[in-house]
């Protein structure tokens, strides 16, 4: 085997370039988060962010875009937007059931989400309202019980495949936040 392999100047070298090339990651990570698109895409919606929403990097594949808006006392809204493609992610009422499911009322029943459906454009939406106990979480994994708390949710509705988009946070958080949630569900094109 070659004595340049195992030198002690190429091991320096090796680790000069491990140390740069973890630093580059770590800043394209925090770069990423900073980069705040007002306007961003998901499935066949170009949708504007509100200035006070706060753009963050999603936390699963199977998110498409993430947003995290503040409120007082600490709490924060988070809006999740999700596109699996045609013909792909269930129907209409398959994800209603399936965001009511993740709400208890005080007693643990079952909650009843209210919809509406809007055609705007040529786009069937359909909102969403819920309220009770979050069972926060990912589907199939640990549940946190958040009390008190809302889901204020649209489904857009394209042959391109549908997109969800779904606001949960305190429920007075929820409601106050609600109305800007319909303006850029209603303003996308």
């Amino acid at each position: 085997m070659p004595s340049y392999c195992f030198s002690k100047s190429n091991l320096i070298l090796r680790k000069i370039i491990f140390f740069f090339l973890l630093a580059l990651t770590a800043f394209s990570f925090l770069h990423a988060e900073t980069i705040a698109p007002t306007q961003f895409n998901v499935g066949a919606f170009s949708f504007t962010r509100p200035d006070t929403w706060k753009w963050e990097v999603p936390i699963s594949p199977m998110r498409k875009a993430q947003l995290t808006i503040p409120g007082k006392n600490g709490a924060t809204a988070l809006v999740t937007f999700f596109y699996f493609g045609p013909g792909q992610g269930g129907t209409v009422q398959a994800n209603v059931d399936r965001w009511a499911a993740q709400f208890t009322a005080i007693d643990a029943t079952p909650i009843k989400a209210t919809t509406t459906t809007q055609k705007i454009n040529a786009t069937t939406v359909t909102f969403v309202s819920a309220r009770g106990t979050f069972l926060s979480g990912m589907p199939g994994g640990p549940t946190q019980a958040c009390a008190d708390y809302a889901l204020r949710g649209a489904i857009l509705e394209s042959s391109q495949g549908d997109v969800y988009v779904k606001m949960t946070g305190p429920e007075a958080l929820v409601k106050q936040l609600s109305p800007i949630f319909d303006s850029m569900i209603t303003t996308c094109h």
